[in-house]
């Protein structure tokens, strides 16, 4: 066999192990990255993960590209305010199909603990903590 060959074969080799679909375990770890996005606040009730909720709850419907048919219902998020640098704790209970991908939609009790409601929209920092 020639070098050539040999040499041909191994760079298709390695190309090919560079192009393989994530596995599991690592599209877990994309899933604890930081996001920023806008932070707004709706009033709630029977959300997507099938629990009502009241506003005073700690709360947020997170996008339908995270939602991923409820695989993080009752996950655990700290959002950050990224203009006063105020933080919360919530749970994910809802899915927001009209937020962006890393916007979060949070209950009333939520917001006011980054903000003032009359804001209306915060830009916020946040990811899974579980």
């Amino acid at each position: 066999m020639s070098p050539y060959t040999v040499l041909f074969f191994l760079f298709a080799l390695a190309f090919t192990a560079f192009a393989s679909p994530i596995g599991t375990e690592d599209s877990a770890l994309l899933d604890k990255r930081s996001r920023t996005g806008r932070g707004t606040w709706f009033n709630v009730g029977l959300g997507a993960c099938g629990k009502t909720n009241k506003d005073s709850d700690k709360i947020i419907a997170i996008s339908s590209n995270i939602y991923n048919n409820g695989a993080h219902c009752d996950g655990k998020v700290k959002i950050k305010n990224t203009a006063n640098g105020k933080t919360a704790t919530a749970t994910v209970r809802d899915e927001c199909p009209s937020c962006g991908s890393n916007d979060i939609d949070m209950s009333p009790s939520l917001f006011e603990e980054l903000g003032d409601l009359d804001t209306g929209v915060l830009t916020v920092s946040w990811d899974f903590t579980s």
